[in-house]
């Protein structure tokens, strides 16, 4: 699937020291990084993806909000608020496969109880021992 890029249609320019400009000059996408740079300094970047797109000002302050709201959720293992939108950067692969797990309907589980419930043989989901029942009648369906 082929991501939609709006075109570039305008040039700035700017001044910086010599040291800056050759740091930026070993950057494989200068462009872009500034681009990034300069949307995050406005307070622009679009709240789910973190940085990957771009939204208005008005749509980034609706979003936020309800981003903020639904940060949180408890861990259907120990019962433990989690947090639910942690920095895309910051997550390890298991960590993306669990939420890949949740965010496909499965159950969500913070880090330790994701790690303790055995993975299902069909799926590859991480179902706690007292819902495997239910979850395979759910694959029978």
């Amino acid at each position: 699937m082929s991501q939609h890029k709006s075109p570039k249609t305008a040039v700035v320019a700017f001044k910086v020291e010599k040291d800056l400009a050759d740091i930026l000059n070993e950057l494989p996408n200068k462009s872009a990084f500034i681009r990034k740079a300069i949307v995050a300094q406005l307070e622009m970047t679009c709240p789910m993806c973190r940085g990957g797109g771009v939204l208005p000002k008005w749509l980034h302050d609706h979003y936020a909000e309800i981003m903020e709201k639904m940060s949180d959720r408890d861990c259907e293992g120990c019962g433990n608020s989690a947090t639910m939108l942690p920095d895309p950067a910051e997550l390890t692969p298991q960590d993306r496969e669990r939420f890949e797990q949740f965010f496909h309907g499965g159950p969500f589980y913070c880090g330790t109880c994701f790690t303790k419930a055995p993975a299902c043989g069909d799926c590859g989901w991480h179902i706690k021992a007292d819902q495997v029942k239910k979850h395979k009648l759910a694959h029978k369906a």
